[in-house]
């Protein structure tokens, strides 16, 4: 595939990542009122609606709204251009910035647009809670989790085999 080929592909998944965050926190927050809960798997899921202030899982929910967004637009910058150079990535790294990169901007454009990210997606297991997240969050954790797998995955084009051939 060609480098611009596969800018076009990144840059649309980033694209889907972000109309599929707006779309679900427009419709929780367009049918839900503040702190609803609506039951899907009992026992295991819920839908609810949460307005976060901070960042992920809450942290840094009394920081100034003006960093949070100072930061993140950094971040949202530095991903556009490492997507930009994406004849230097394979595959797997380059669908993961892709979907980091989508779910970034699902949740900067919540900040600047309303000071807060909505969360909905409540998982857990009795009394024990994950914390409540959203598509942006989800996209954002399998993305890392891509890039993770592709540098343990991707061996030094120098390096000796694993386990050589024996003759």
């Amino acid at each position: 595939m060609s480098k611009v080929n596969r800018r076009l592909t990144a840059f649309f998944i980033a694209a889907a990542v972000f109309a599929a965050d707006r779309g679900t926190k427009s419709l929780v927050e367009n049918r839900m009122s503040a702190y609803d809960s609506k039951t899907v798997i009992p026992g295991f899921f819920n839908i609810v609606r949460s307005d976060n202030t901070g960042v992920a899982f809450g942290m840094f929910a009394s920081a100034h709204t003006l960093v949070l967004v100072s930061i993140s637009l950094l971040a949202v910058a530095l991903l556009a251009i490492m997507l930009w150079r994406i004849d230097r990535l394979d595959t797997a790294s380059a669908t993961g910035l892709a979907l980091i990169f989508g779910g970034a901007l699902g949740n900067v454009y919540d900040r600047v647009h309303s000071g807060r990210v909505t969360d909905f997606l409540d998982f857990y297991a009795g009394t024990y809670h994950w914390y409540t997240f959203n598509v942006a969050d989800a996209s954002i954790c399998t993305g890392a989790g891509l890039l993770l797998l592709s540098m343990l995955l991707t061996r030094d084009p120098g390096s000796q085999p694993a386990h050589p051939k024996v003759h």
